[in-house]
C-alpha cells in the first residue's frame, strides 16, 4: 500500500509587505506603534520598544515582532557556535537571597552591579535578541525568563524553536484585548507544565494586588504542580526579581508575595527601606478540579493543564463558562488563560477539549470580535518538539541527516523524528487502540490528536483515517474552497453565483464549467435538473429554526458526481454542515446549490419542510423520489413531495452503501489518493453510531447523495401482485357432468 507522507507545517510565516513599508517607517522613527490589537491593520503587535519589524503568521494570528536592532547578542563570531545558552548570575549576587541582605551591602557595591540588575529587567519586559547560527532571533520577555531564570527538573530549560513560536503567540493573546488567552493543543512532553508554570511565578512577581490560579485534570495534579514546579522556580529566581513570600519557604496551597523586589536602579538605591517594603499582595494558588473552580473570583492568570482529560462527572466546557467570567470586568478582558493539553479519548474528555479547541480558531470571530470560546487555539506538530531529535540550534530534524547532528541533549542524532514517528506507527498498524493512543501523544496533525477509540465502527477506520491524513497533508493546496452561494442581484429563481468566503458556510472542491451552471431544464411548466447524469445531492433536513438554549442538530447537505466526464467522477464534490438563524435560510441555500449545479436533491422527507419550500417554488422535479421503492408503489405524500423515510430498512441500506462507498472510494486506491476530502465527513463516518444517528448530520447527508446517485442500479424491481384464481371442479360421472361443491 502506497504511503502518505503528512508534511511539516512552517509553524511562524513572515508576511511580506502585510504593512506598506512607508507606513511602518514612518510610524518607526517617531517609535509609535502601540503594544497591543491595531485596529486600523488588523494585527497584534507585542513590540514594547514602539517598533515594528517584521509580521508574522502564526496559526493564521497575525503578530507584529519589534524592529531588529543595529547590535544583536552572540556568544561567538563563529556562526555554528551561536546558539542560545543561559549566562550565569554573578557569583557575587547569588550569595544574595533577598532584598534585606542587598540593601545591607554598601552603596560602591550595589552601584558597580546596578547596570547588570537593569539589563535584565529590560529584557523581562521587552524580549532578547541573539544569533542562532548566524540568523538574528527574538524571544519575548517572558520567553527569556523562562530560559534564564526558570529552573526545572533538568536544570535549565532547553531553547526550542516550537517554545519560541509558543512565547510569541502567547504574547500576542496578552496583549490582544479581544483575548481571553490561548487554548494550546499539544504531545506529550512539550514542556507545557513547566512553562505556564514560570509564567504564573514571572507574572506574579511583578504584579500587584492579584491572584494567580492553577487547574488540572484533578485537584491532586494541580497540587503537584504546584508544589513541584511553581514553588521551585519562584524560590530560585534571583533576590532582585523575588518578592518577600509570607509563610512557609515551602507552601503547599498558596504562595502570597507581600513584600516586592523593586526595580533597582540609581534612584531607588536612595529610597529608604520603608519606601521599597510596600506590599505586592499578590498570590498563586490551586483548586480542586470540578465545573465551578474559582467561580466567583478575579484572576490574572488562570493555568488550565491537562484540559483535555477531564473526565465525567467534571466537564471542562462548564468550568470554562465559570472561569472565563473570573477573567473579565464587564466587557473588559482583565485576566488571561493559559490552556494546554494533549487530548484524551474522546469519551473520555476529549470531546469537550476538541469543543473548546474548535470554538478557539481565529478565523471564526463574532461581531465583538471574539472567538466562540474567547481563546485563541495553537497546535504544534510533534514533530517540532519531540525530545531527542532537537539540535543544538533548537531545530528539529526531521529526516534522517546525510552527517550525524549534534543534539542539544548533548547526544548524536542520526536518525529524523518522522523516520522514527512513521517506524512507530507502521509498528502499531495491526493494534488500532494502541495506534490511536499513540497519535493522540505524538500528534503531527489536528486529526490525530483527537483521534479517538476504535470502538465498534461500522465502516473500515483504516481507509477512513489514510484518507484524513492523506487531507492534512494537502493543507495549504487550497483542495477545498470555502465561499456562498446567492441569486444574482438579489433575484430569486434566476441565476445562482458562487462567492469566494473565508467564513462562507458551503465547502466545495469542484466548481463546474460556466456551461454547466445553473443548468434547469422547464418541461410542461415544471423545473428539473440539467445535470442528473453528473451527480446528486443529500440533505439531512431540520424543521423548526431554533431550539431552548439555541440546540438542535445541524443542517447538512452533500453533493456527489457519479460518472462525471467534465470533472472527478465518484467524487464528494460539496460539503455544508451548518445552522442558519432561521430554516429558510437553511433551504434556500440548499436550493440555490442544486440549482447552481443542477442536480437533484435526495433529503428526509420527515421533516417536510425543506420539501415545501421546493415544491411551493416549482422545483419540484429537483426533489428525488425513494429510490428503494418503485414509483407506483409511493405513497400520496412520496408522491407530492419526494424525499426519503429514515424507516428501519432505509437506514440499513444507507449504511451498506456508505460502507460500499469506503471500500471502493476512500483512502489509498489506485489514484492514490481517495475521493473524499471533507474531513468532517470523514470523522463523522468513523465515529457513527446506527442505533442513535441524531447527532451524525454528515453521515445522513452523505448516504443519501451516495443512495441518490445509485438509485438507477439499486433500484428494486416493480413488485408483481399475486392473482388467486379459483377453477370449479366437476364430477364427470354419467353422461352429465354436475358441478362439485
Amino acid at each position: 500500500m502506497q504511503k502518505q507522507e503528512v508534511e511539516s507545517l512552517d509553524l511562524i510565516k513572515v508576511v511580506p509587505n502585510y504593512v506598506p513599508d512607508s507606513v511602518r517607517k514612518k510610524k518607526n522613527k517617531k517609535k509609535d506603534w502601540k503594544y497591543g490589537y491595531d485596529i486600523d491593520h488588523d494585527i497584534v503587535i507585542i513590540s514594547k520598544d514602539g517598533t515594528l519589524g517584521d509580521v508574522v503568521d502564526i496559526q493564521n494570528l497575525k503578530i507584529g515582532l519589534p524592529l531588529q536592532p543595529k547590535e544583536i547578542y552572540s556568544r561567538s563570531k563563529t556562526k555554528s557556535e551561536q546558539y542560545w545558552e543561559p549566562n550565569e548570575q554573578p557569583k557575587e549576587l547569588q550569595k544574595i537571597k533577598t532584598i534585606f541582605q542587598w540593601n545591607e551591602y554598601p552603596n560602591a557595591f550595589k552601584e558597580s552591579w546596578i547596570p547588570y540588575i537593569e539589563r535584565e529587567f529590560e529584557r523581562r519586559e521587552d524580549g532578547f535578541w541573539f544569533k542562532n547560527n548566524g540568523v538574528a532571533t527574538y524571544i519575548t520577555g517572558s520567553h527569556y525568563m523562562y530560559l534564564q531564570w526558570t529552573k526545572i527538573d533538568v536544570g535549565h530549560p532547553e531553547f526550542r524553536e516550537s517554545n519560541r513560536v509558543f512565547f510569541i503567540f502567547w504574547e500576542a493573546c496578552k496583549a490582544d484585548v479581544r483575548s481571553y488567552g490561548m487554548c494550546y493543543l499539544k504531545n506529550r512532553r512539550s514542556g507545557f507544565s513547566f512553562m505556564s508554570s514560570g509564567e504564573s511565578v514571572h507574572q506574579a512577581t511583578i504584579t500587584s494586588d492579584a491572584r494567580f490560579g492553577i487547574l488540572s485534570k484533578s485537584g491532586a495534579d494541580a497540587k503537584k504542580m504546584f508544589t513541584d514546579k511553581v514553588v521551585p522556580i519562584s524560590t530560585n529566581y534571583p533576590f532582585f526579581f523575588k518578592p518577600i513570600q509570607d509563610g512557609m519557604d515551602r507552601p503547599k496551597t498558596e504562595l502570597a508575595y507581600r513584600v516586592p523586589a523593586s526595580k533597582l536602579t540609581r534612584k531607588s538605591i536612595e529610597q529608604s527601606d520603608s519606601e521599597q517594603l510596600t506590599g505586592l499582595d499578590t498570590t498563586i494558588d490551586w483548586k480542586n478540579t470540578g465545573d465551578n473552580s474559582y467561580d466567583g473570583e478575579k484572576l490574572r492568570l488562570l493555568v488550565h493543564d491537562e484540559s483535555g482529560k477531564w473526565e465525567k462527572p467534571d466537564n471542562i466546557l462548564n468550568n470554562w463558562r465559570v472561569t472565563k467570567t473570573c477573567l473579565r470586568l464587564g466587557r473588559r478582558v482583565i485576566g488571561k488563560c493559559m490552556m494546554g493539553s494533549t487530548s484524551n479519548a474522546l469519551n473520555k474528555g476529549g470531546d469537550n477539549f476538541k469543543k473548546l479547541y474548535r470554538d478557539s480558531d481565529v478565523l471564526e470571530r463574532n461581531s465583538n470580535g471574539q472567538t466562540k470560546s474567547g481563546m485563541y487555539s495553537l497546535f504544534i506538530p510533534m514533530e517540532w518538539n519531540m525530545e531527542g531529535f532537537i539540535d543544538i540550534y533548537g531545530q528539529p530534524v526531521f529526516y534522517k541527516p546525510e552527517n550525524v547532528v549534534q543534539g542539544i541533549d548533548g547526544l548524536a542524532i542520526d536518525i529524523g523524528v518522522i523516520d522514527y514517528w512513521n517506524n512507530e506507527v507502521e509498528s502499531l498498524k495491526n493494534d488500532p487502540d494502541a495506534l490511536n493512543e499513540y497519535y493522540r501523544q505524538f500528534p503531527r496533525t489536528e486529526n490525530h490528536a483527537f483521534r479517538d477509540e476504535s470502538k465498534n465502527t461500522l465502516f473500515n477506520l483504516s481507509k477512513l483515517y489514510e484518507q484524513i491524513d492523506y487531507n492534512d497533508g494537502l493543507e495549504g493546496q487550497r483542495v477545498v474552497s470555502r465561499g456562498d452561494f446567492s441569486w444574482r442581484n438579489g433575484k430569486k429563481d434566476t441565476e445562482v453565483v458562487w462567492t469566494p468566503n473565508p467564513r462562507g458556510r458551503f465547502y466545495t472542491t469542484w466548481i463546474p464549467p460556466h456551461e454547466l451552471r445553473n443548468k434547469v431544464v422547464t418541461k410542461n411548466g415544471k423545473k428539473f435538473p440539467g445535470n442528473e447524469h453528473i451527480g446528486a445531492f443529500g440533505c439531512d433536513s431540520y424543521d423548526i429554526s431554533g431550539t431552548v438554549g439555541g440546540g438542535g442538530s445541524n443542517g447538512a447537505l452533500h453533493g456527489m458526481t457519479k460518472v462525471n466526464f467534465d470533472g472527478p467522477s465518484n467524487y464528494f464534490f460539496l460539503e455544508y454542515i451548518s445552522r442558519p438563524q432561521t430554516a429558510e435560510i437553511f433551504y434556500e441555500d440548499v436550493l440555490m446549490a442544486c440549482v447552481f449545479y443542477g442536480m437533484p436533491v435526495l433529503a428526509e422527507n420527515n421533516k417536510p419542510r425543506l420539501l415545501y419550500h421546493f415544491k411551493n417554488r416549482g422545483y419540484r422535479g429537483f426533489s428525488l423520489s425513494r429510490p428503494d421503492k418503485h414509483k407506483n408503489d409511493l405513497s400520496k405524500a412520496e408522491k407530492e413531495l419526494g424525499g426519503i423515510p429514515s424507516s428501519q430498512a432505509v437506514i440499513s441500506i444507507h449504511a451498506e452503501a456508505i460502507e460500499s462507498y469506503i471500500e471502493e472510494h476512500v483512502g489509498f486506491n489506485q489514484d492514490g489518493s481517495g475521493k473524499m476530502h471533507f474531513t468532517r465527513t470523514l470523522l463523522d463516518w468513523a465515529n457513527y453510531d446506527i442505533s442513535n444517528r441524531t447527532k451524525f448530520d454528515a453521515t445522513v447527508s452523505s448516504g443519501f447523495a451516495i443512495m441518490a446517485n445509485n438509485r438507477y442500479v439499486t433500484k428494486p424491481e416493480k413488485s408483481v401482485k399475486e392473482i388467486n384464481v379459483t377453477f370449479a371442479k366437476y364430477n364427470n360421472g354419467g353422461r352429465t357432468s354436475t358441478i362439485l361443491r
